[in-house]
């Protein structure tokens, strides 16, 4: 039975002259409702015929049939610990039903074994449900890929299983990418709810990464896979899972070492309930037999056993279905206890990814102009600027000039020549040679403003012509909520540790209404800092631990200091599947808040369902100890429903887990630039506001 010290969901033994369907956990539910029927079939028979001799005898058949059923399971689970020198609760509740039986007391034994194995079908249930969306993982790969054959350059279809880094493939509208990939031709939109709990679909180009199991949902597209199947983040993804579920909490671990050593106590105290009655206070040896038998049942800790890990799995398959991965129960358990936390900015905060705010021109006629002189000089550059300056130009339908010896400055810019005349773009320093002396003024006066929004500036020159390009970066969906919604949890102070200047964390923090911030951060200050909020926690709460949230990457000293560390939008990251405790697949920054209250309520699950299940156990012992020396003995049927009752009424709580709300998805777009939310945005790490590193 799923009563014994095995963690939910390991399988339980087949016996070969036995059906496998018997033996499932639907099988075992239909065999206990089957007991169930006849008892009450018994009673039922027994009470229409006026309780005569003939319905004594009806009733007597069908307790003795039921008992009969429920033994086939509980025997089943009872002979494997016992082959095994194990005495644990499934031992005890069939020698507690037998003894039942043997005292004349068929229905109780029974009903016993009627619930108890109605409760371990249900538990089996339960933690099968908590499995579907892992499972669901499972059938989120194709049974098939467009593969293209080099040497005959025809697209045939092959299994997933053995395509290779490298290898052409063609994904169709309503079709699964069956690996990790590269787009190289087309553009679609994909469908990643099911793997990052996200709703809206995702719009991907040449150059974008995509990953296995998710849909397609536009049009047709060609990849080059990036990882085989067996490798891809859905895999690794199904992995994490996977081992999570497998995890003890230490509540857990501590049941599970006293779990047999509190079982035999039972029996002793059994043994010793019984000498006493029978022979300290001389009473029947039916009757003293009988209350022995009763303590025997409901003192057995079968529901405290399952108190913990029904919750746990409830939640890591209620994360798992929204985009959060807990690496195990003690993650759980950590998150929960959050106080305070630290973030990242770059990449996590925001997306890390610049975008052309804004074309100032200074000299030139219309924006357009100024922007295919910038293009023509970034055409050929990888640089951050250049990519958003060439994505810019491509939206607006602008042709880059042509340009002639371009020439990239490290650090400063680049440099190359249009219609026989110079042009540069980069740094004010570098530029300024170029900017007629009547235009710098005014070239100045725009990159203080930009300075002082906390964005990027940097500066094109060509044929007396000035301007200033300004860039900024995406916060992340759900950012303009997230400090607000973590406070709302007592979660203060929340803090933003980044290697960026202080003007622009400035900017950041005002945007979005931080408690602090410090800038300028080299991993080993982010460390030190992680440190002193711990501390600083210590001195003002009794408990309470620190999160650090970051990419997974550059983090990885505060991550790895933090009580909690958690990756977020890290589905393709491989550092941070593997370092982070958890993984947040999604970009939203609005499941943060939403995956502290689902640990928090599992906690209180956990907590709540030990309550019920020891005190269950408590007022049952006394009363069958206490009632008999006051004239009012505990029935046994009574002991049986007290102490399986609560045994369902602990897996029905933790299954309450699986319902819990579904995270608000934020529409804010990953497009959004910062300064639409306010001054806020990126620049690179040392470098000044108004006038970045370059190239």
């Amino acid at each position: 039975m799923m009563h014994s010290m095995e963690p939910p969901g390991t399988p339980r033994p087949h016996t070969p002259d036995q059906p496998s369907w018997l033996l499932s956990a639907r099988g075992e539910l239909w065999s206990s409702i089957l007991a169930g029927a006849l008892l009450l079939a018994g009673v039922l028979a027994w009470l229409a015929l006026a309780r005569s001799e003939t319905g004594l005898a009806i009733r007597t058949v069908c307790s003795w049939t039921s008992l009969a059923i429920g033994m086939i399971h509980a025997s089943r689970a009872a002979w494997e610990s016992a082959r095994f020198l194990r005495f644990d609760i499934d031992v005890l509740m069939v020698v507690g039903a037998v003894l039942a039986a043997a005292v004349g007391h068929p229905e109780e034994g029974a009903l016993l074994l009627f619930l108890f194995v109605l409760s371990g079908a249900l538990e089996d249930l339960a933690s099968q449900r908590t499995q579907r969306a892992v499972e669901a993982l499972h059938q989120l790969m194709p049974t098939k890929a467009l593969r293209l054959d080099p040497d005959t350059r025809e697209w045939l279809p092959v299994a997933p299983e053995v395509l290779v880094k490298g290898d052409s493939i063609k994904v169709l509208p309503g079709e699964s990418m069956p690996a990790d990939a590269l787009v190289t031709l087309g553009r679609t939109s994909l469908n990643q709810a099911s793997l990052t709990g996200e709703s809206l679909p995702r719009s991907v180009e040449p150059g974008d990464s995509v990953f296995a199991g998710t849909i397609n949902v536009g049009d047709p597209i060609e990849l080059t896979v990036s990882r085989p199947a067996a490798e891809s983040s859905l895999s690794r993804i199904l992995t994490l899972v996977l081992q999570a579920q497998s995890q003890r909490e230490p509540v857990q671990r501590m049941i599970d070492r006293i779990s047999q050593p509190y079982a035999i106590g039972v029996v002793l105290a059994s043994l010793a309930t019984f000498a006493v009655w029978y022979w300290a206070l001389h009473r029947p040896f039916d009757s003293a037999l009988f209350i022995a038998i009763t303590l025997l049942i409901v003192a057995s800790p079968c529901a405290v056993i399952i108190a913990t890990p029904t919750a746990t799995l409830a939640a890591i398959a209620r994360g798992a279905r929204a985009g959060v991965l807990f690496k195990g129960g003690q993650t759980i358990e950590r998150l929960a206890g959050l106080a305070a936390v630290a973030f990242d900015k770059t990449g996590t905060l925001t997306v890390g990814k610049m975008r052309v705010h804004a074309l100032h021109p200074i000299g030139w006629s219309d924006e357009r102009s100024l922007l295919a002189v910038a293009a023509g000089l970034e055409q050929d550059s990888t640089h951050p600027i250049a990519t958003a300056v060439l994505a810019r130009a491509a939206e607006l339908g602008v042709e880059p000039a042509p340009s002639k010896d371009p020439r990239a400055t490290p650090g400063r810019g680049v440099s190359a020549h249009f219609d026989g005349l110079p042009a540069r773009l980069g740094t004010l320093v570098f530029v300024e040679d170029l900017i007629p002396q009547c235009l710098r003024a005014k070239v100045r006066e725009v990159l203080h403003g930009v300075q002082k929004r906390g964005q990027i500036g940097t500066v094109v020159a060509h044929d007396d012509h000035a301007g200033v390009i300004i860039l900024s970066d995406s916060v992340r969906p759900g950012a303009d909520r997230l400090v607000a919604d973590l406070h709302a949890l007592g979660v203060k102070p929340v803090v933003m540790l980044t290697g960026d200047n202080k003007a622009t964390a400035a900017a950041v923090a005002e945007s979005l209404d931080l408690d602090r911030f410090h800038a300028e951060c080299l991993p080993e200050d982010k460390l030190r800092l992680v440190g002193e909020l711990r501390d600083e926690i210590r001195t003002t709460r009794k408990r309470g631990g620190v999160g650090v949230i970051g990419d997974g990457v550059n983090d990885a000293p505060a991550l790895a200091a933090a009580d909690v560390s958690i990756a977020i939008g890290s589905i393709g990251s491989d550092a941070a599947l593997e370092s982070a405790d958890i993984v947040l697949l999604s970009d939203d920054l609005g499941v943060v808040p939403w995956a502290v209250g689902l640990a928090r309520r599992a906690r209180r699950t956990i907590r709540l369902n030990l309550a019920v299940a020891l005190g269950a156990i408590a007022v049952m012992a006394v009363a069958t100890l206490v009632g008999p020396g006051l004239g009012h003995p505990l029935p046994l049927w009574l002991g049986v429903l007290g102490h399986e009752g609560g045994t369902l009424l602990v897996v029905a709580n933790s299954l309450l887990l699986l319902a819990y709300r579904s995270p608000i998805p934020s529409f804010s777009g990953e497009n959004a630039p910062v300064s639409d939310r306010g001054p806020a945005s990126i620049t690179q790490q040392d470098a000044p506001v108004a006038v970045p590193a370059g190239k």
